[in-house]
């Protein structure tokens, strides 16, 4: 192991190697190829320092260091070759993008002297990754590579986090410079990165809030009678939760939740109202159509949230609290913002606030509309998602890590499930990547092994990326999926119900697999259920069998015209319910 008095002369392989190691890292998640064998050839010699974890697919690696990321809070990394190695990955880059999560993803090419001769699986992927990354870099002089490398973390975790993409020429792994270790905590006395503190602001180092504005926010919720906080993203990507909690209290505010805010707010608090938006519980939606000031922490009011920004939050003063200054005033006019760190503002109000609030008027009439779905008594051996989520909630572990796909089990679980901390959920929620769950499972356990670790899929999405039980299986990963089987595509066929008059074009999914075989098929443990009683003693199994290392697929059927209520139809009103 280099210390910081080392100089060496080294390969770029190495140096690539010996940069992940100063940052700290210990997991690689990949697949790999032709063009970046020689950086594979070194990892061999240092297994023992770098532990990689091999997937089925390069997609697969891309979800499993996103889901690394977000569950530890440290940067992910993931290798792939170059040619489509490269483009697999982008699936998984633009949803990192989307949800602001720190991943480092690293990409070698061809020959510096085949670059744009069309060589066998050349392609130009910092182009392709362009619109879809924080920062991207293609490396072709060796002796940029080690501060290439520092600067891409520095990048991915700093300000507003995100994905970063280096792509290094084939010919740079091999040829050789001198190198120096150098300690993170030194990063940023060294020349470069200096210099990019300074030019690449906000990307680098969070923007200092300005104290003029917090006194004004101050002000605003002094007079504020009918106030609700909206917990966005941010408040997860920047550990704030402490803070927020201690404002909701402060303020005696309800408090909503957006799908990626899931986690930095207790679901089973009495102040929590459910999430927002187009499936937004009617507590939500109502308290905002009602308010007078909404406070907005961490949250971009994408079009699931606001639905139809004109009419958004009519009757209230919207304020916005968000790291990037591009996300303020972009989808909702704002009465006031503060730009900075989530976390660093909310103490810094905290300090300024003066007596507790009582809002029991205000909170009556919120509470007096449902915050969580309810649903009929099921038909004889058919299930419903409250029953399969409720059963789940109760038996697993209080601080189990929950991954989804996308769909309408998203949305079952983000409405049914208590999440507490930070990093507890992980979804896909700006991108809406269906093949997104099983390999954020597999990077959530790796990164957190004492964890117990559900997946949440639906039929359509698990059969987008079921190849990664392969990798499940081998690295003796105890992963939970449940499977909602409704045998079709059921998001898409609500919309085909309530809006195209049920006109079911290519959504029906009367075909296989049999999924609990297809996981013995594997090596892992499967089973189908149709009643609470087989579903409550598979997971009590699977509880207990942990420690086996063997992963459980549990096939749950439910109704094929089971629907995700409430909904508010896109660009309508916020609280015109569709289904309520």
């Amino acid at each position: 192991m280099l210390n910081s008095k080392s100089k060496i002369k080294a390969n770029g392989s190495d140096i690539l190697l010996n940069c992940l190691l100063e940052q700290g890292v210990d997991t690689i998640f990949g697949y790999p190829g032709g063009a970046i064998l020689n950086v594979y050839d070194a990892l061999y010699k240092r297994q023992k320092e770098i532990r990689h974890i091999l997937t089925a697919h390069e997609q697969g690696a891309s979800h499993a260091a996103d889901g690394y990321a977000r569950s530890t809070g440290k940067v992910g990394v993931c290798f792939a070759t170059s040619g489509p190695g490269a483009t697999n990955l982008t699936t998984g880059v633009a949803t990192a993008y989307m949800d602001s999560s720190p991943v480092v993803f690293i990409t070698c090419n061809v020959n510096t002297d085949l670059i744009g001769r069309d060589s066998f699986q050349e392609v130009d992927i910092t182009g392709v990754t362009l619109p879809i990354t924080k920062c991207n870099y293609s490396v072709s002089d060796i002796s940029k590579l080690a501060d290439t490398i520092r600067e891409g973390f520095a990048v991915a975790r700093s300000g507003r986090p995100g994905p970063v993409l280096i792509d290094i020429q084939k010919n740079v792994t091999a040829a050789e410079t001198d190198y120096e270790f150098l300690p993170l905590d030194q990063h940023f006395s060294h020349g470069r990165l200096v210099r990019l503190q300074k030019s690449f602001h906000p990307s680098v180092s969070s923007p200092e809030p300005d104290l003029e504005a917090i006194d004004k926010l101050a002000d605003m919720l002094e007079k504020s009678e009918r106030p609700l906080l909206v917990c966005g993203g941010g408040v997860v990507r920047s550990r704030a939760e402490k803070e927020f909690r201690k404002l909701a209290e402060y303020l005696d505010s309800p408090v909503a939740i957006t799908v990626m805010g899931g986690g930095a707010y207790s679901g089973s608090d009495p102040l929590k109202t459910g999430m927002i938006g187009m499936h937004g519980s009617q507590a939500s939606n109502m308290a905002c159509d009602a308010c007078d000031l909404l406070l907005a922490v961490g949250c971009r009011f994408s079009d699931r949230v606001t639905l139809n920004p004109s009419t958004f939050a009519l009757k209230a003063k919207i304020v916005q609290i968000d790291i990037d200054a591009s996300e303020i005033d972009k989808n909702v006019k704002t009465a006031h913002h503060i730009i900075g760190d989530a976390k660093r503002i909310l103490t810094l109000l905290l300090d300024r606030l003066k007596t507790k609030k009582d809002h029991s008027d205000w909170k009556s009439y919120v509470f007096s509309f449902k915050v969580e779905t309810e649903y009929d008594d099921p038909e004889d051996g058919i299930l419903t998602p409250k029953q399969v989520l409720s059963t789940a909630a109760e038996i697993l572990p209080k601080d189990t890590i929950v991954t989804t796909d996308v769909g309408q089990h998203q949305m079952w679980a983000i409405q049914h499930f208590k999440f507490s901390y930070p990093g507890q959920l992980i979804t896909s929620g700006g991108f809406g990547t269906m093949g997104f769950g099983l390999g954020a499972a597999i990077g959530a356990q790796i990164g957190n092994p004492d964890k117990s670790v559900l997946h949440v899929t639906g039929d359509g999405s698990f059969r987008m990326n079921c190849n990664e039980l392969c990798t499940e299986q081998y690295y003796k990963l105890p992963i939970i999926t449940l499977v909602f089987n409704n045998s079709c595509l059921g998001m898409v066929r609500q919309w085909q119900h309530l809006i195209y008059h049920e006109r079911y074009s290519q959504t029906t999914l009367d075909r296989g697999p049999d999924f609990s075989a297809l996981a013995q098929a594997y090596g892992l443990n499967g089973c189908r259920i149709e009643d609470v009683d087989s579903l409550r003693k598979a997971l009590t199994e699977a509880v207990n069998s942990r420690s086996s290392g063997k992963g459980w697929v549990i096939d749950c059927h439910i109704d094929i015209d089971e629907m995700v209520r409430p909904m508010v139809g896109g660009n309508s009103h916020i609280a015109n319910f569709m289904l309520d």
